[in-house]
């Protein structure tokens, strides 16, 4: 099975940081390069939500409005991964956050222009 695997989430208490990592997991090799890659995420009962993205050689990216300035997004061709920086954590920024590759290399905020998608990490923020 085919699938990208996030990690590094966890409890946060407001005013902190954490670092989201997303990598290939499977026996089929997912390449990340030459495509974007873009964050997501959702809580209970809530739309799924666009986070982040950021272009094939990272010299682009792209944020929504929520978190920029304090999200930061990066990647690793080498180590076919993609990072989620995430500072200054608010309560409104608990969700489970995923990753997703884009199909081109396009820095695109709707979830049907990804094609490969993780499971999810859980990030609470809560003093």
């Amino acid at each position: 099975q085919v699938q990208l695997v996030e990690s590094g989430g966890g409890l946060v208490q407001p005013g902190g940081s954490l670092t989201l990592s997303c990598a290939a997991s499977g026996r089929t090799f997912i390449n990340f390069n030459g495509h974007a890659m873009g964050w997501f995420r959702q809580g209970p009962g809530k739309e799924q939500e666009f986070v982040a993205t950021i272009s094939w050689s990272g010299d682009s990216d792209y944020y929504a409005d929520s978190v920029k300035g304090r999200f930061t997004i990066s990647r690793d061709n080498a180590k076919n991964s993609v990072y989620l920086h995430m500072n200054r954590l608010e309560t409104e920024d608990t969700d489970v956050y995923y990753c997703a590759r884009n199909r081109e290399n396009l820095l695109q905020s709707t979830r049907e222009t990804y094609d490969y998608w993780g499971q999810g990490t859980q990030v609470t923020v809560s003093s």
